[in-house]
C-alpha cells in the first residue's frame, strides 16, 4: 500500500501503456482485442477511485506529489501533483476512456484504433497531472496525433468536402487537417508563453511561478520589459486555450471534428479534450496573471455570452443530430467561460467570496457534468446511426420509440440533463455560475438567457425529430433497440447524472475548496 502511495499518480499515468502493450501483443481476433482493451482501462479507473478517496480536500493544495529531474539543463522537472480543480478531471478521464472502449467493440481495425486511445489517454492525464509548464505542454501536444489519427482513419466515410478549385476530399480527411491546424496554431501560442515565462525565471516548476511570476520585474533578454513579456505571454495563453475551449470566434474546428469523428472519439473529445482549456485558463492563465486576468475578464465575459447565443442558435438550425450535439457543446462551454470570467474579474478586483465560490466552482462541475452529458448524447447519436446509417433528423422521421423505448427513455434522460432540468447534473453547474457571474457581468449573464431559452428548442427539436410522431415503418425491421452492451455504457452516465444533480456536494465541496484555495 505504501508503494502505491508513493507512485499513485505514476501510475495513474502510466498504466494505460500497459494496456496499449497488451493489445499490441494481443492475438488478432477483434472480441479479444477489445476486451483485453477494455480489461486494462479498467485499472487507471480504479486507481484514481483510490485517489478520490484518499485526497484530503479540506486541507488542500497539492498532494500526492512526485518531483524528479527531468530535463536539467533548462531546470524543468518532472513534477505531478493534484489538488480539488485536477482530481475530478482526472476521474472525468479515466470513467470516460473505458465507455468508449465498450462502445467501439465494433470497429473495423481495432487493435490500431485501441492503442490509440491509450496514447490519447496518457496525454490527457499528463495535462491534468502537471505541475510544470514545460512537462504540461509535452503532454498537451501527446493528444495531438492520437486524435487526429482517430478521426482521420476511422472518422465517417460517407462524406465529402469541395476546397478550393473544385477539389473534393472526403470530409474526415478536411476535419482531421482542420483539427490539426486549429490545435497546432494553439500549442505554438502555449509554446511561446511558456518559454517566455521559463527563460526570464529560470524555472518552470509551476508552485514556484505561482508564487514568483505575478510580482516579477525581470525583463526579458534584456530588451523586453517585463508588462511586455506578461502581456504578449499572457494573450497567448489566451488564444490558446480559447481554441482548446473552443470559444467564439475560434470553435469552427469543432463542429467539423465531431461530425466526422467516430462515436468513441466525439465522445472523448466533447467529454475531455475540450475541458484542457477550460482547465489551462484556471491552472494557468488566472493564477499566473491576475493583472491581465482582471483587465480582460469582460471580454472573457462577452466571448462567452457570444458562444452561448450563437451556439444554441447554430444547434436548433442543424439537421444533421450529430452536429446539432457538436454545437451544444460549444453552447454549454459558453457557459463555463462565463464564470471563468468572473475568477478572473476575482483576480484584480474585490468580490464577494460567495460569488466567486459560486461562479469558480460552479465552471468546474460544469466541465465535469457536460463531459458526462456530451458523451451520453455522442454515444446515443452514435446508435442511432449504426442502425439508421443517417444523421439527417429529416429522414429518420421520428418515431423510433415505438420501436426502441429503453433508448427513447436514455436519449430523454440524457436530453434533459443537457438542458439543465432540476434535479439532473447539468442544473448543478449553470445555476452557480449564473447566480455567481450576475452581480459580476448582469448584462452578458441576462443576454445569455437567451442562449438557454434556444437550448431548450433544439433539445426539444432533436428529441421530436428522433422519437415522436406516427410510427415509421421504414425502420421496423432495423432493431433499432439498444443491447445489453450499449446499455451497459449508458448506465454509468445516467446514475451518475442523476446522483450530482440530487447530492450536489458529492462533487461540490472538492471544487469549493480548490477554488477558495486558488483564489481566496
Amino acid at each position: 500500500m505504501e508503494f502505491i502511495n508513493n507512485n499513485l499518480l505514476m501510475l495513474i499515468l502510466f498504466t494505460p501503456l500497459l494496456g496499449m502493450t497488451a493489445v499490441m501483443l494481443a492475438p488478432n481476433n477483434k472480441g479479444t482485442i477489445a476486451r483485453i482493451a477494455f480489461a486494462f482501462s479498467l485499472i487507471p479507473l480504479l486507481l484514481t477511485l483510490y485517489l478520490w478517496a484518499n485526497y484530503d480536500f479540506v486541507a488542500g493544495g497539492f498532494q500526492f506529489e512526485v518531483n524528479a529531474r527531468w530535463y536539467p539543463s533548462v531546470n524543468a522537472g518532472f513534477h505531478l501533483g493534484v489538488d480539488g480543480l485536477s482530481v475530478p478531471m482526472v476521474l472525468l478521464a479515466n470513467l470516460l476512456v473505458p465507455l468508449c472502449i465498450l462502445a467501439s467493440f465494433n470497429v473495423d481495425r481495432i487493435r490500431g484504433f485501441m492503442a490509440l486511445f491509450f496514447i490519447l489517454q496518457v496525454g490527457t492525464l499528463g495535462v491534468f497531472l502537471s505541475l510544470d509548464l514545460l512537462l504540461f505542454f509535452a503532454f498537451y501536444e501527446v493528444g495531438l496525433v492520437p486524435m487526429y489519427f482517430l478521426i482521420n482513419q476511422w472518422g465517417s466515410p460517407k462524406g465529402k468536402r469541395e476546397l478550393s478549385r473544385g477539389r473534393i476530399v472526403p470530409a474526415r480527411e478536411y476535419a482531421s487537417f482542420k483539427f490539426m491546424i486549429y490545435t497546432m496554431a494553439a500549442g505554438l501560442g502555449l509554446l511561446l508563453a511558456i518559454q517566455l515565462i521559463g527563460i526570464t525565471q529560470g524555472t518552470f516548476d509551476l508552485p514556484t511561478l505561482y508564487a514568483t511570476w505575478p510580482t516579477s520585474n525581470e525583463t526579458f533578454l534584456n530588451f523586453a520589459s517585463a508588462s511586455t513579456v506578461k502581456t504578449v505571454a499572457f494573450w497567448a495563453f489566451f488564444v490558446a486555450f480559447a481554441i482548446k475551449v473552443p470559444l467564439f470566434p475560434f470553435h469552427t474546428w469543432l463542429p467539423d471534428a465531431h461530425t466526422e469523428a467516430p462515436t468513441a472519439g466525439s465522445m472523448i473529445l466533447a467529454g475531455v479534450l475540450l475541458k484542457l482549456g477550460a482547465y489551462g485558463f484556471l491552472r494557468l492563465v488566472i493564477p499566473l496573471f491576475p493583472e491581465q486576468s482582471a483587465a480582460a475578464a469582460p471580454i472573457i465575459a462577452l466571448l462567452g455570452m457570444l458562444s452561448i447565443i450563437l451556439a444554441a442558435y447554430s444547434a436548433y438550425g442543424q439537421t444533421d443530430f450529430k452536429r446539432l450535439v457538436a454545437y451544444s457543446s460549444v453552447n454549454h462551454m459558453g457557459f463555463v467561460v462565463l464564470g471563468l470570467a468572473v475568477v478572473a474579474w476575482a483576480a484584480g478586483n474585490a468580490v464577494d467570496p460567495t460569488t466567486l465560490a459560486l461562479a469558480g466552482a460552479g465552471a468546474v462541475i460544469q466541465m465535469f457534468n457536460h463531459g458526462l452529458s456530451a458523451a451520453a448524447m455522442f454515444f446515443l447519436v452514435g446508435v442511432v446511426y449504426e442502425r439508421a446509417h443517417t444523421r439527417n433528423l429529416d429522414e429518420l422521421g421520428g418515431g423510433i420509440w415505438q420501436y426502441a423505448p429503453i433508448y427513447g427513455g436514455m436519449l430523454i434522460f440524457s436530453s434533459m440533463a443537457s438542458l439543465g432540468l432540476p434535479g439532473l447534473n447539468g442544473f448543478v453547474g449553470e445555476f452557480a455560475i449564473v447566480r455567481g457571474s450576475w452581480p459580476i457581468f448582469t448584462f452578458y449573464t441576462a443576454l445569455s438567457m437567451i442562449g438557454l431559452f434556444m437550448t431548450g428548442a433544439y433539445v426539444l427539436k432533436g428529441i421530436r425529430k428522433v422519437l415522436h410522431g406516427p410510427i415509421n415503418p421504414h425502420w421496423a425491421d432495423h432493431n433499432m433497440e439498444m443491447n445489453v452492451r450499449e446499455i451497459a455504457v449508458m448506465a454509468p452516465l445516467l446514475v451518475l447524472m442523476l446522483l450530482i444533480g440530487v447530492w450536489p456536494a458529492s462533487i461540490a465541496n472538492m471544487i469549493n475548496y480548490a477554488i477558495v484555495h486558488l483564489f481566496g
